[in-house]
Order: C-alpha cells, then sequence, then structure tokens
C-alpha cells in the first residue's frame, strides 16, 4: 500500500500529470533527507535515468513548487534548495563554514515567536527561522 503523504501521491491527487521522470524526480525528492538543489537533484534523477536532463529538474522543481508541494528554500550560499513543504515544522541552522544544514525543534523559540506575535496584536500564521552560524572553538572560546 502505498503512503499518502508523499510528494508522488500528492502529485497523483492534485491532478498533475506525472511522466515517468517527473515520478522518478519526485521520488528522489520523497527520499530526500536533505535540501538538495537542483542540480543535486539531476544528479539523483540521472541515476535512476540517464534520460533525465537538468532542464526537465527545473521545470518539474518549478511546477511542484508552484502547486504547493515543494517549498523554496534559501541558506545564504547563493543555491535555491528544496523540502518537502508538508514536512512537519522545523527550523534550520546554517554553518557557514561547511554548509551542513541542521534542523531543530525548540519548544521555547515557538512559544516566544507566539507570544512576540500576540504582544504586537497578531495570530502567527507560521514562520520560518535560519539561524547562520561557526562552530565555536573545542575549548569554548576561553581564552587563557
Amino acid at each position: 500500500m502505498a503512503k499518502t503523504n508523499t510528494i508522488v501521491h500528492r502529485c497523483e491527487t492534485s491532478g498533475l500529470r506525472l511522466t515517468s521522470q517527473r515520478r522518478i524526480i519526485a521520488s528522489v525528492l520523497d527520499m530526500s533527507r536533505d535540501h538538495p538543489d537542483v542540480e543535486e537533484l539531476h544528479a539523483r534523477a540521472a541515476a535512476r535515468d540517464p534520460g533525465i536532463s537538468l532542464a526537465t529538474v527545473y521545470r518539474t522543481v518549478k511546477t511542484l513548487e508552484e502547486a504547493g508541494i515543494l517549498e523554496k528554500v534559501d541558506f545564504g550560499d547563493g543555491r535555491a534548495r528544496y523540502e518537502d513543504a508538508e514536512r512537519d515544522h522545523h527550523d534550520h541552522l546554517i554553518d557557514m563554514e561547511t554548509g551542513k544544514v541542521i534542523e531543530f525543534v525548540d519548544p521555547e523559540i515557538e512559544a516566544l515567536q507566539e507570544r512576540i506575535a500576540a504582544k504586537l496584536g497578531y495570530r502567527l500564521l507560521g514562520h520560518r527561522l535560519e539561524l547562520y552560524g561557526t562552530r565555536k572553538p573545542e575549548d569554548g572560546g576561553q581564552q587563557g
């Protein structure tokens, strides 16, 4: 039995035409636990079907983004990256030296954002938090 919250399933139920190449791209996105850019998606999809062009990946990603199935994220490195728009909410910490993206959820941050919105007279509908940093020295930054 197929999972019902996959990108492939949402494409099928939203009426998007799924060619065999689009299905492979959607499947690669379903299996991605990182935030691939179009070139990374192309390499992964082309490993399964060498006939998939970079242009096909670009068009597919644009179509999935317009349909609300994919979400574009920008981590300040000049590359548009993508993740499933229906993944559970999380925030990101980006290591500016390595490019590593760490996903996290912090209840205190979530509550603080709700309080700030309420204090300003708003009901929070959503948010995106991206933290950028570098690792601290092993000695915790203490100078002798």
